[in-house]
This record gives structure tokens, C-alpha cells and sequence, in this order.
């Protein structure tokens, strides 16, 4: 069922268009991303959907019992209750149905006053009542309630801390752990995955996988759509076109469409320029000037195509050296760091060794120590206990996440200038261009600049140092999409050395060959990029597990599987899992393009053409027969 509809939409601020003819069906179930650069129009576009802002053109269509929920991109709570109090507001209307049934229970303990028939009224009422309230979860929403708060990691707050004495990232958390609670039939989220480290990211993917309403989402983490979508809507030049599938799907498609308009664009191209020298050199000649005309007349009526747009202009960044560094680039050894002495330790007992042309991911929940460590690389803050060895010709160049490096009352230029000033302003100019600031960008004030534009300007300033050991902390917080796979080439392409922290694990799989995992006490080492590192972790704690199971006392008759044998059977389950969720992707997709062939087949300009009738009731045929084979299998593998 459809829930929102938008067509030929349209929004402007001012003399500057935003949004022009967008369309988008929104179905009860879809899971959807909206893509595009920054600036595009996404966040402008989901407060529409929302009805935070009005639109110019256009048309939204949708039902009026249609409940929206929707996650801004700066929306944090603001509310002196305790966590666990603002939660429970959520459920309000099951609480006062609580307190009727507590206070209808207290009558019927006196049912033996009353007459027969209010006796019968009450038992009959307080049966509706209770089927009404366990229908709406009046006997799960505590347990909701602590489901959502752990998997937004606020399982070691005390749930009756008050919610103004948060963080802002914790702030933003919440709200979304509130929207999530609500439910509503359209959720709307804008870049939620911003202040979520990787534990709770792998948690939202799996709730909203089990979501039971529809789901909007603007993100930049390619990862998480990937795991979350299956319809991706890109705003590019102001308008919308849909592509079927996940993230990955849809670059795939998007090349291939670029491709093949390119490839019937130049045919086209081919056959006017052979039309043009036919008419040239007949049009004069008596015995084929009718002939000559004839083109003519059929190059007037021709549908001309229009050159293929390529993508919008892109950063062009590379990373240079100076200098070679050793072999032995940084090592870590038994590192500790706490702010006050007799304080707890922030880490402990921290080693691990970079060499030259690694590029090594640190990963961990929030709050572990990462930046921090980054800082007691830099020399920014000293160690507690241990050692930190930086190699011979070591240069560090430091990407800062909150970008304090930047001075916000200079211009862009001078931002680099200062720093280079015997370096000429063309060449300056020349790389700011490469980072997106061109012309009279780059006489902007930089406090007046977006948070991509400073990200940009902040790599801007570390491409300058040519450094051979880059230290990053969170280098695509701001970047959309473009940039970061733009930034991703520079780096794999980096002659130097890479130790960075980072939350994109889309990124992390790009960039490193070894991720070290810190813990409050310690730090674990794998020698392979983020999915290899997950794919250790769960063979870590499917070992723990199946260890735990053997050490438990079981009863001398039960069947003991090996080891193998049961690690196997696990293995196995899960590559009939993964099979089966591709099918039913498979299928959905398979029964979208039936229901479309189908609706063209309604047309007149179809089915009054026998060839293209005939040809569609091929293609039809084909995708039935497709989706039986698969639903076959499907069924198969259901066993």
C-alpha cells in the first residue's frame, strides 16, 4: 500500500532552486536512502516529507491517519526528565490503561458487594480492557523500553539520570531510542547514524530491518545502507531517479545506465553526422535530391538525445611525501593514560607496531580512548605508563575531527597562505580548487563555511604538510558520499603510512589492512580490514560460547556433537540464511519488474503494436518463469 506519494515537486530559497520535479512512492514496508552531494537538497526534502516546511510546486499526497516520525540531523532531547521517565512517555495511554486495570482489580476484590449483573458488567469490561491492553503491549514496553536503551548503548547510565546533565551526542541518541519507541508508520531519519559507534550501528541495522513500519533515511555511511535499504531515490541537478537495491545496487546501476546512454547517445550522434554528409552531397545533385530531402525531413523529425550527464564535479585530492620514513614507523608498548593521578585509567596496557605503508584502523566503543591515544601519539597529551617510538624521519600530519586546527576569522585562502607564504596564490588556488573552492570561495570567511566545506578545507591544509605518517581521527564526519570515495583513492594510493580512527566501516574496509580493536585493557590486533575483523570476532565468541556449553554438566544420554562438527551445522545455518534473505530479494525484485511490465502492457501504444505486445509477453513470460524457478528453490531451502 502506498502511504506517501510526491509529484513533480518542487522548493526554492529565494532566487536559488533546490528541488525540481521530484517523485517518490513511499509503500507501507519500503526501506529507502536518499542520495546525493551536499547541498543537494536531501535534509531540505525529508523536513518536506515531514511537513516541517512547505514546498512550491507540486503535490504530497497522503492518508490523514498516517503517523510520521522524523530524526533531524541536530535533534537532541531537551527535557529535565530522567531517561527512564522520558522513555515512559512514549507509552502514556498504556499507563492509564494500567491504572484502570489496578483500580478495576481493586473493585473486583469486593465483587461479593455488588449485584450480579454490575459484578458481570465489570468482569466483561475488565476482560476488553486487558485483551486491549496486552494487544498493545502493555505487558512488554518495560522490556521494550530496556531493549532500546541497551542498544543505544545507555545500558551503564543509571536510567534515572536527567537528561539535561547528557552530552549532545547522547542527547541525539535518545531522541532517536524515543522516535524508535513511538512506531510511527513512516520514519524519517536524517543521518542517524551520526554519534553511534560500531557496536550500536550493527544494533539500529537490525532493528530496522525488524521495523514494522517504512523507513526514510539520509545517510552518508554506506555501510549502514547497504545493510538497511532497498530502494535508493539520488537527488542529482535538483531531481530524483530510482534505482532498485542497496547502496552498492544502485552505483552498479548507475554506472551501467551511464554506460549504455553514452553508447545510444553517440549510435545517435554517428547516424545524424552520416545523414548531414548524405544530404551535402546529394541535396545539388537532380537524380538524388528527392532523396537527399527525404533525410532531411526524417533528421527535422528526429528525437534528438541529449549528451548523458556525468557526475557533478568532484575533489581531486592527493597525498605526497617529502621524505621515506624507516621501516619501523611508530610502536606502542604497555601504554596506559588517565587524566588524574589515582584516577582511572581512560586505557591500560596498550602495544601494538606500525611499519611503514600500513594503514591501521583503531576501532572500539565510545569512550574507550581512541582520540585519546591519537593525542598521545601527537605528543598532545603524555602517557601515564608505557612507551610511544616514532621512527627515523617520521613527519606527522593530523586530521583533527573537530577541526580545532582552523581559524575561524581568516578567509579560505589565507587559511593556507598563512601557513605557505612562499608558496605563489595561483598554486595555493590550485589546490583549494582541487578541494571544491574556486573563484570567490576561497575569499570566504571560514566561519561562515558548512561542515563539509571545513572537513574539505582541513584536508585542504594536511595535503600542504607532506607528511609520511598520516594520523586521522574521523576523516569523513561532514564528507558526503562523492568525497569520501574520492578521499578513499588519495589514501590507497598514500606512499606514506595511515593510523586513523573511524566509525565508516565502509571506510575502514577500503583503507586498512590491520585493525586494532581497543579495550579498556588492552588492545587486540587483526591482521585484515573490517569484515575480516567481525568474521574473527564472531568465531571468538562462537569459541567462547560452544566452550561455555561443553563446560556445563549434561545428562549422560544426550548426543554430544563435536567441536567441528557443530561449528560446521552453524556454518551451514548461516549460508542457508543468507541464501534464503537472496531469494526473497531476488523475487521482490523480480515481482516489482512483472507489476511494471505488466502496467505497460495496459498501454495502447503496446498492446495496439503486435511486435512490441508480442515482445513484452516474452519478457513477461520470462520473469514468471524466473520467479518460479526461484521460488522453487526458495521453498527448497525452507525444507
Amino acid at each position: 500500500m502506498i502511504i506517501m506519494q510526491l509529484n513533480d515537486l518542487s522548493k526554492s530559497f529565494g532566487a536559488e532552486e533546490i528541488l525540481a520535479n521530484i517523485k517518490i512512492e513511499i509503500k507501507d514496508k519500503d526501506r529507502i536512502a536518499i542520495v546525493g552531494r551536499n547541498g543537494a537538497g536531501k535534509s531540505t526534502l525529508l523536513k518536506i516529507m515531514a511537513g516541517e516546511m512547505s514546498y512550491d510546486t507540486g503535490e504530497l499526497i497522503k492518508p490523514k491517519d498516517l503517523t510520521i516520525g522524523y530524526l533531524s540531523q541536530h535533534t537532541g532531547l531537551e527535557s529535565s526528565n530522567t531517561i527512564w521517565n522520558e522513555m515512559l512517555e512514549v507509552f502514556s495511554d498504556l499507563i492509564l490503561q494500567e491504572k484502570k486495570l489496578r483500580s478495576m482489580e481493586a473493585k473486583m476484590a469486593q465483587v461479593h458487594e455488588l449485584e450480579p449483573a454490575d459484578a458481570e458488567k465489570l468482569l466483561a469490561e475488565y476482560d476488553r480492557l486487558q485483551q486491549d491492553f496486552e494487544t498493545n503491549g502493555g505487558y512488554s514496553y518495560e522490556s521494550e523500553i530496556k531493549a532500546v536503551l541497551s542498544g543505544l548503548n545507555f545500558l551503564d547510565y543509571d536510567d534515572q539520570t536527567p537528561i539535561n546533565e547528557l552530552s549532545g551526542g547522547q542527547k541525539t541518541r535518545l531522541a532517536l531510542g524515543k522516535l524508535l519507541l513511538k512506531k510511527p508508520n513512516l520514519l524519517i531519519l536524517d543521518e542517524p547514524t551520526n554519534h553511534l559507534d560500531i557496536d550500536t550501528l550493527s544494533w539500529l541495522e537490525k532493528y530496522l530491518l525488524s521495523y514494522p513500519g517504512a523507513v526514510v533515511i539520509v545517510s552518508h555511511d554506506r555501510y549502514f545502507l547497504d545493510k538497511t535499504v532497498s530502494l535508493v531515490y539520488e537527488i542529482s541537478r535538483h531531481r530524483t531517479k530510482r534505482y532498485h537495491g542497496t547502496y552498492s545496487d544502485f552505483l552498479t546501476q548507475k554506472a551501467l545506465n551511464f554506460e549504455q546512454e553514452m553508447k545510444e547517445f553517440e549510435k545517435q550522434q554517428t547516424e545524424i553526422k552520416k545523414m548531414e554528409e548524405f544530404i551535402q552531397r546529394n541535396l545539388v545533385r537532380a537524380s538524388t535530391t528527392k532523396r537527399a530531402q527525404s533525410r532531411r525531413k526524417q533528421l527535422e523529425k528526429m528525437d534528438r538525445l541529449d549528451r548523458p550527464l556525468g557526475d557533478e564535479s568532484s575533489a581531486s585530492i592527493t597525498f605526497e611525501i617529502t621524505k621515506r620514513t624507516g621501516n619501523d614507523v611508530l610502536k606502542i608498548n604497555d601504554l596506559s593514560f588517565r587524566y588524574d593521578e589515582g584516577g582511572d585509567p581512560i586505557f591500560k596496557d596498550v602495544t601494538f607496531h606500525v611499519s611503514r605503508g600500513e594503514s591501521i584502523a583503531l576501532v572500539g566503543p565510545n569512550g574507550v580512548g581512541k582520540t585519546t591515544l591519537l593525542k598521545n601519539i601527537l605528543g598532545k597529551l603524555a602517557p601515564s605508563e608505557g612507551t610511544i617510538q616514532l621512527g627515523t624521519n617520521v613527519q606527522i600530519g593530523y586530521y583533527d575531527q573537530e577541526q580545532a586546527n582552523l581559524s575561524s576569522h581568516k578567509t579560505v585562502l589565507n587559511e593556507l597562505w598563512d601557513e605557505y607564504p612562499h608558496v605563489n596564490e595561483k598554486d595555493i588556488r590550485t589546490v583549494l580548487g582541487n578541494f571544491l573552492f574556486s573563484g570567490d570561495d576561497v575569499l570566504k570567511p571560514v566561519q561562515s563555511l558548512s561542515g563539509g566545506e571545513k572537513a574539505r578545507l582541513a584536508l585542504a591544509k594536511l595535503r600542504m604538510q607532506k607528511a609520511n605518517l598520516l594520523i586521522l581521527d574521523e576523516p569523513t564526519n561532514h564528507l558526503d558520499i562523492d568525497s569520501k570515495e574520492v578521499l578513499e583513492a588519495a589514501l590507497i594510493d598514500f606512499p606514506g603510512t595511515i593510523v586513523f580512527v573511524s566509525h565508516d566501516r565502509y571506510f575502514i574496509n577500503k583503507i586498512a589492512d590491520k585493525v586494532v580493536e581497543m579495550q579498556r585493557d588492552g588492545a587486540t590486533v587483526y591482521l585484515g580490514d573490517y569484515d575480516y575483523y567481525i568474521e574473527k570476532k564472531q568465531e571468538e565468541e562462537e569459541l567462547e560460547r560452544l566452550q561455555a556449553e561443553e563446560n556445563q554438566p549434561k545428562a549422560t544420554n544426550e548426543k554430544k556433537l563435536s567441536f567441528k562438527e557443530e561449528k560446521k551445522r552453524q556454518s551451514e545455518e548461516r549460508k542457508r540464511e543468507r541464501q534464503i534473505a537472496k531469494l526473497e530479494e531476488d523475487i521482490e525484485r523480480l515481482e516489482e519488474e512483472l507489476a511494471s511490465l505488466e502496467e505497460e502492457m495496459t498501454k495502447p501504444e503496446v498492446y495496439e503494436n503486435h511486435e512490441k505486445a508480442l515482445e513484452y509477453t516474452n519478457k513477461t513470460n520470462e520473469v514468471k518463469q524466473e520467479i518460479e524457478n526461484l521460488m522453487d528453490e526458495w521453498t527448497l531451502l525452507q525444507g
